[in-house]
């Protein structure tokens, strides 16, 4: 092609893709992503559809298989996708289902009533994404199969055998070279969306098969996940590490203006808010008018009941929406036909009407509750009260945290060496374990881009901690300062504000031990408790110093966990010697730089929310009251961790 052909703009050079190639080009635009979020997306998607036979009726039992080539298997007893010939493409309905965007059975609303997934390009965008689809479908007394690769089928659909079974089985092996970064499925994060997905839908039994490992008796790594009371059942999983303030979950099913509404709750002695809100099954994580229904609900409700009790006579300031759900955990579900989602993620409900809808499911059952339980409603009414005592309390501490935050530069925490560059998009702050540590990452950091601040010793456990508390603690006073975030608004007390946030990438760096560990994970608690925005944004990171620095002679090789070491002396051979960092204070400036610091060289773990509910249960057990849970979880997860003497 000439020269003169290359810079013209003509019609020849707009590329008019087809839907799937599309999809392989801009996978991003239908899956979030294509990393590790992305590749679990797609059984998710697989599943979804599994679920939507569910929510019809015509399917109770849901199979998810990992093999040995992580490759993935999802079966289901529904009807089985139609494989007639489809009478405008003149091909099998199933080849149109897994081969076009935007066909399915969800828009019709005689078929599906409402569905999750992606609404009609999900099992489609699985197709496209894969190295290899087989589907097959039991249906119409016959076995029916088509395979695929890379979205295009390989043959038409065909008969290969008979049977009185029905249902769909969809094998899929996710492409390399979509998938770059890794092909590997986690077993945990899997099982915990079939957790949530047999809570979200009572009475549905999905089994999860991981063909890859076995247990002591050699069969597979498995678990089968069923509830029969559902977002009751759901309650109790999430609060199981709580200590509860009240006698029984309460809880409500039913429609509501045409609207099926599910809510259940109960409070505890914690200090923290804790509410799951989902539509159709997907979690809505960002919120939306569902949830906004059941806050004004409970709110009204609960401050109606109070008031006619005179036990908010004594308060001398005025009671607040959040002091309503301190120590509360509440599940929202509803069933929207054709729901409306806005903000970034796409996971925030727009439906207006959803919003009275579910207020009123809220108000009609916490009236009959409060009602029936007079010693619970006393309970909840002078946690209450407690609440709006710590939240005055808190208002004073967060005020001086506020004044110290909007002060200039000279008022920033004296310990922090702050970075020379100004956009906040190229900064990036190391929240440090110790002085001496910090003084090492001070010598080896680049001042243009690097900020460091010092923490001493352990930052205070949030999670067991009143609101005041926290806000009047040195060290947290000292993040807030140096990100220069603020929290709580008229509206919203516990609302954070980032419009002033300095620095977008920020690293929690500790010592690779035990102590390390532990430090890191105050600080994840604290994020994950007050600053859940820096996380959902992508802005906390985990350092990855290395353990180990293997030297023979003039060659030094660094190691971050005992293969790469044991790799090392075998390559080295014998001789070798071995140094295992037991702080980053033992590193000079320049191997903190080239292991830990530099960017063209350092392993920074971005810290994500898969699952908020899990990700609640978690800090909830390992850093909150109650021991059993802890000693369990430890017991069950010692052998993977490495133990300092």
């Amino acid at each position: 092609m000439s020269e003169e052909n290359k810079n013209q703009y003509s019609a020849a050079s707009i590329q008019a893709l087809e839907g799937m190639e599309h999809v392989r080009m801009r996978p991003s635009m239908y899956i979030g992503d294509v990393g590790v979020r992305g590749l679990h997306h797609l059984v998710y998607e697989v599943v979804d559809n599994s679920i939507d036979e569910a929510l019809a009726g015509h399917c109770d039992t849901i199979s998810v298989i990992i093999n040995e080539d992580n490759s993935i298997t999802t079966e289901d007893n529904g009807r089985g996708i139609p494989v007639g010939i489809h009478e405008k493409k003149g091909v099998s309905a199933l080849e149109v289902v897994m081969t076009e965007i935007g066909a399915g059975g969800k828009f019709d609303k005689d078929s599906y009533k409402v569905s999750g997934g992606l609404h009609g390009v999900g099992v489609s965008c699985v197709n496209a994404l894969s190295d290899h689809l087989r589907a097959t479908v039991y249906r119409d007394g016959k076995i029916w199969e088509q395979e695929y690769e890379r979205g295009k089928a390989l043959y038409p659909v065909k008969a290969i055998g008979d049977s009185d079974k029905r249902g769909t089985v969809v094998t899929f092996k996710p492409d390399a070279s979509i998938f770059t970064q890794t092909l590997e499925y986690n077993y945990e994060t899997l099982a915990n969306r079939m957790r949530e997905l047999s809570y979200l839908n009572k009475g549905i039994t999905i089994t999860l098969t991981d063909k890859r490992n076995k247990d002591e008796k050699g069969e597979y790594i498995g678990e089968v996940f069923h509830s029969q009371e559902g977002l009751k059942e759901f309650i109790k999983y999430l609060d199981g590490n709580r200590e509860q303030i009240i006698a029984d979950v309460v809880a409500f099913e039913g429609e509501k203006n045409g609207i099926p509404v599910e809510v259940a709750m109960t409070y505890n002695t914690s200090y923290s808010e804790n509410l799951h809100s989902y539509v159709n099954n997907i979690n809505t994580h960002e919120g939306g008018t569902h949830l906004s229904g059941f806050r004004r609900g409970l709110t009204h409700t609960l401050k109606k009941y109070a008031e006619g009790t005179g036990m908010l006579d004594k308060l001398k300031f005025d009671i607040s929406g959040d002091d309503f759900r301190e120590g509360l955990t509440a599940i929202i579900s509803v069933k929207v036909a054709e729901p409306q989602f806005e903000g970034q993620t796409k996971t925030k409900l727009g439906n207006r009407e959803v919003s009275a809808s579910v207020s009123q499911a809220v108000s009609e059952m916490l009236t009959d509750y409060l009602e029936e339980h007079p010693d619970d409603a006393k309970t909840i009414v002078q946690k209450v009260v407690l609440a709006a005592q710590a939240r005055h309390a808190a208002q004073k501490a967060r005020e001086m945290v506020q004044r110290k935050t909007v002060m200039s530069i000279g008022g920033l925490p004296g310990k922090l060496s702050d970075c020379s560059e100004q956009d906040p998009a190229k900064c990036e702050v190391f929240l440090v374990e110790g002085d001496s540590a910090g003084g090492t990452a001070k010598q080896g950091r680049d001042r243009n881009f690097q900020a460091i601040l010092p923490l001493r010793g352990k930052i205070l456990n949030v999670e067991k901690a009143m609101q005041h508390k926290v806000f009047e603690n040195e060290e947290i006073k000292n993040i807030f300062t140096a990100l220069g975030v603020t929290i709580g608004t008229e509206e919203d007390s516990k609302a954070l504000n980032l419009s002033k946030l300095r620095y977008h990438k920020i690293v929690i760096m500790c010592d690779a031990d035990v102590d390390g560990s532990h430090i890191a994970t105050l600080i994840l608690t604290f994020f994950f408790r007050y600053m859940k925005e820096l996380i959902e944004n992508g802005h906390i990171y985990i350092a990855a110093p290395p353990l180990y620095l293997v030297k023979k002679g003039a060659k030094r090789r660094y190691a971050w966990n005992d293969e790469e070491r044991d790799a090392i002396i075998e390559e080295f051979g014998q001789g070798a010697n071995i140094q295992r960092y037991k702080g980053l204070g033992e590193m000079n400036a320049e191997q903190l730089w080239d292991t830990t610091m530099n960017p063209d060289f350092r392993t920074l773990r971005q810290v994500m929310i898969d699952n908020g509910g899990e990700a609640d249960r978690v800090f909830s057990m390992l850093m909150g009251d109650e021991v059993p849970p802890r000693r369990e979880f430890i017991e069950k997860n010692a052998v993977y961790a490495n133990i300092d003497a």
